[in-house]
């Protein structure tokens, strides 16, 4: 299987994000998404650690330590963006005011379960601003892997991680298609290039319903 790269997979999620959507974007590979908005489509984008109105990433050369993410990249300010407290920038968020958060995740159920913190290995020691997002987001979606790094599903029927929340992904986007929880399994959006669906559900640990 070929399926999308991960510049691929951040451009297909920004396709379906719409114009003037306020948007969060998760830390590792959602932050691509924001060097690959389509051209002619304003969206804003908010970081918890305090931005409103964050571009794309800078330029060699262009790199300002003073201007990052919550996931501490250099990042860049377009026209009209703004700074603030990050209690405000939650309060934003818990008030219900971002359209649309791109997660990464460990594990996706069918149910649209998300588990994406550990405490083990190498991951990140806390949730962060996950568990407001899920909460206080209008749509959850997220880009993954659809395996772990030893072959296993990350789409599942059900988590064996913490949970982050429940019930709360709409879309998923993988290396090998775009697919939706739809409860008694993963309706199947669109596949990626040179993946049929019997490789698609092999590689997937809950059923998936084709259209």
């Amino acid at each position: 299987m070929t399926g999308w790269t991960r510049e691929e997979i951040a451009a297909r999620a920004a396709l379906d994000i719409p114009d003037g959507a306020y948007v969060n974007l998760g830390i590792g590979q959602p932050e691509r998404v924001a060097d690959l908005i389509p051209a002619g489509r304003e969206i804003i984008l908010h970081s918890e650690n305090g931005i409103l109105g964050m571009g794309a990433s800078p330029a060699p050369g262009d790199t300002d330590m003073e201007l990052i993410n919550a996931g501490k990249k250099p990042v860049t300010l377009v026209p009209g963006g703004a700074f603030f407290h990050h209690a405000d920038s939650f309060a934003m968020i818990r008030g219900g005011h971002i359209d649309v958060c791109i997660l990464g995740a460990f594990e996706v159920t069918c149910a649209g379960d998300i588990a994406n913190w550990s405490s083990g290995g190498n991951a990140a020691p806390a949730v962060g601003g996950a568990m407001d997002l899920v909460a206080g987001a209008r749509e959850v979606r997220v880009i993954m892997s659809h395996r772990t790094a030893s072959g296993h599903p990350k789409l599942v029927e059900t988590l064996t991680l913490p949970a982050t929340g429940l019930g709360v992904v709409k879309r998923i986007y993988t290396e090998l298609a775009v697919l939706d929880p739809a409860g008694d399994g993963f309706r199947l959006v669109e596949l990626g290039p040179d993946v049929d669906l019997p490789a698609l559900e092999r590689a997937t640990g809950a059923p998936i319903l084709a259209s």
